[in-house]
């Protein structure tokens, strides 16, 4: 991992946020699928809402960051990448998000095993549980969507 400051991945993770801002953003406009329109929408706006809180902690506004972490079911791990269309179903929609979020969890608890200081640690884990509460969500939605006939 290249050698980065602290403010540096910081300021990284604001970018990536809205990063995934507009793309959930421009998911939801090609999506053909009203229910998974709503759901890239409501990402978009989450992806804002960190990227305000990761601003304000960066800029001194606020002392921690405080995150509970979904449960970690590893659904995303057993799914292939779909690519966005228009057509895509409803579950490779879900799927599609849940990677992105799997990518950024396991982006931050790489930092946070590659920081020697405890409080950049935590804040690091914490970043990861931000993702990883999507991921919770998004997995539950595609085990629903995925695999309806065993419900």
């Amino acid at each position: 991992m290249k050698s980065m400051g602290f403010k540096e991945i910081l300021s990284v993770a604001v970018g990536n946020e809205l990063e995934s801002h507009e793309f959930y953003k421009s998911a939801a406009k090609k999506s053909a699928h009203a229910d998974l329109k709503a759901i890239f929408a409501e990402l978009a706006q989450e992806e804002l809402t960190h990227k305000a809180q990761l601003e304000g902690y960066l800029n001194g506004v606020g002392s921690t960051l405080q995150f509970k972490a979904g449960a970690d079911y590893k659904v995303s791990e057993s799914v292939q990448l779909p690519t966005l269309s228009p057509t895509m179903s409803f579950a490779e929609g879900v799927a599609l998000a849940m990677k992105k979020e799997q990518d950024a969890m396991e982006m931050y608890r790489q930092f946070a095993e590659a920081s020697a200081n405890p409080q950049q640690k935590e804040t690091f884990m914490q970043l990861a549980n931000m993702e990883q509460g999507h991921k919770a969500k998004l997995e539950a939605l595609y085990t629903n969507a995925a695999f309806a006939e065993a419900w």
